[in-house]
């Protein structure tokens, strides 16, 4: 069963159910052996003690002779319980002095005499009602000398002994239950605050992304059979998040290396008057900075956790950045057209991240719609901030990957990178907002940011 049951909890608090349950039974089996032997050892303790009194009274007539003198209580004791208890007693030759029945005087005439030590016995049917005896013969001393005393009593006769120690096992055995169900509750109370530190580990680890590569499991508290599991996490997430930085590194130097050098191809072809194929060169270079941009943008991302405490006002950005694109827009015969709130929509966020996630969605518009076309972008009083294009719209089962990095779509021939959305979805995580893309009717894509209000 325990291959099927894979909450380690659970599995603890049953075995520990099954163990309180086997202890359990083996007590009570104890306390029921430990009452039968102590039902025998009292019934053997009374049977002495008899032996003894009867000795006591032993002593030696006149004429030097032994003889039992009982008190008329204890002769009457024994007279009534005639059936229930016998004895005899004889000299230390072997010669019966007194028995309480001649039947029991006749038997035991021919017994050795009995040692110091108790010896017991049986009696199979005997007397004129046929019963069974269970009894004692000892050596003890008297005022007439030694003597072998014979005590017997019928066999389970001692119902009182035998009704007090069965009443004391049930009252007991009443008291196991809410005692096994007490320690079960507490063991699992136990169980389950000693595998808090694991849970906060687990609920530690749950929070580790690519964006959160710094946060380790925590060591304290945690058991010492699991710690080993802990360390040995926490130093793989150290040499991953070295093997981040390094990446990270290595983009953003091989992106900030490449500037300069476009810069200046950029500078070169701008002097150069040539025909078809320099402005083709000089497109490809655009393209190729805008590249490189989008990359220091990644690395700036990955490395740098953003300043989201800011007031900024999703109008005004909206504004600055259709004012920077619009030469671009007019560039490939396209328009850009800014609707919505006429009044400041004010949010807590990064107002140049904000920006840089709305010019990748503009351009992401432009380079999707047909010239002739307009891109609009549309401010909400709802802390939205909207881009509508009228392309070819975006397939249903391609939504969930356009935000990888790198990923642009089967069979779609761009001419970017496939980072500009995945740059959008960063900074969208960053402010704790939320991106959603829909079709627009009868064509196109419409792209919403909706973030939380200052």
């Amino acid at each position: 069963m325990s291959r099927h049951i894979k909450s380690l909890q659970f599995r603890l608090i049953i075995e520990l159910a099954a163990l309180f349950l086997v202890a359990s039974c083996l007590a009570i089996g104890g306390l029921i052996y430990s009452a039968s032997l102590t039902t025998g050892s009292l019934a053997d303790r009374e049977l002495g003690l008899r032996a003894e009194d009867l000795a006591r009274h032993v002593s030696l007539d006149e004429a030097g002779k032994p003889r039992l003198e009982l008190p008329s209580d204890l002769r009457d004791a024994y007279n009534a319980a005639a059936q229930q208890s016998v004895f005899a007693i004889r000299d230390k030759e072997g010669r019966l002095l007194e028995a309480s029945t001649p039947e029991l005087g006749a038997t035991v005439a021919r017994w050795p005499t009995a040692d110091t030590e108790p010896s017991y016995f049986q009696l199979s049917k005997f007397g004129p009602s046929g019963r069974d005896y269970s009894g004692i013969s000892v050596q003890l001393d008297s005022a007439a000398g030694s003597l072998s005393v014979l005590v017997a009593q019928v066999s389970g006769g001692n119902q009182l002994v035998h009704s007090i120690l069965r009443e004391f096992v049930f009252d007991v055995a009443w008291y196991v239950p809410p005692f096994v169900a007490v320690a079960l509750l507490l063991a699992a109370y136990s169980v389950r605050r000693s595998l808090r530190p694991l849970r906060k580990a687990s609920a530690r680890a749950s929070a580790i992304g690519p964006g959160s590569i710094s946060i380790r499991l925590p060591e304290a508290d945690v058991p010492t059979e699991a710690l080993p599991l802990v360390v040995a996490v926490n130093h793989a997430l150290d040499r991953l998040e070295q093997g981040f930085a390094i990446q990270r590194r290595f983009t953003a130097n091989a992106a900030h290396e490449l500037r300069t050098p476009l810069t200046i191809i950029t500078a070169r072809l701008d002097c150069l008057e040539g025909n078809g194929q320099l402005s083709a060169l000089r497109e490809e270079v655009a393209r190729m900075n805008r590249l490189v941009e989008q990359l220091l943008c990644v690395a700036r991302l990955d490395s740098v956790a953003l300043d989201v405490s800011s007031r900024v006002d999703l109008r005004e950005i909206a504004e600055e950045v259709i004012g920077s694109m619009a030469h671009l827009a007019l560039a490939t015969g396209r328009t850009i057209a800014l609707v919505g709130a006429d009044k400041p929509v004010v949010i807590t966020g990064n107002a140049a991240a904000i920006g840089d996630a709305l010019r990748n969605l503009v351009e992401n518009a432009l380079t999707h719609t047909a010239p002739g076309s307009e891109v609009i972008v549309e401010v909400g009083p709802d802390w939205a901030l909207s881009v509508l294009d009228s392309g070819p719209g975006i397939p249903v089962e391609d939504q969930p990957r356009i935000f990888d990095r790198f990923w642009r779509g089967r069979g779609v021939r761009s001419e970017g990178a496939g980072l500009g959305l995945a740059i959008v979805m960063e900074i969208v995580r960053a402010h704790g907002a939320s991106i959603a893309v829909s079709d627009r009717v009868p064509r196109g894509a419409r792209f919403e940011l909706r973030f939380r209000p200052a």
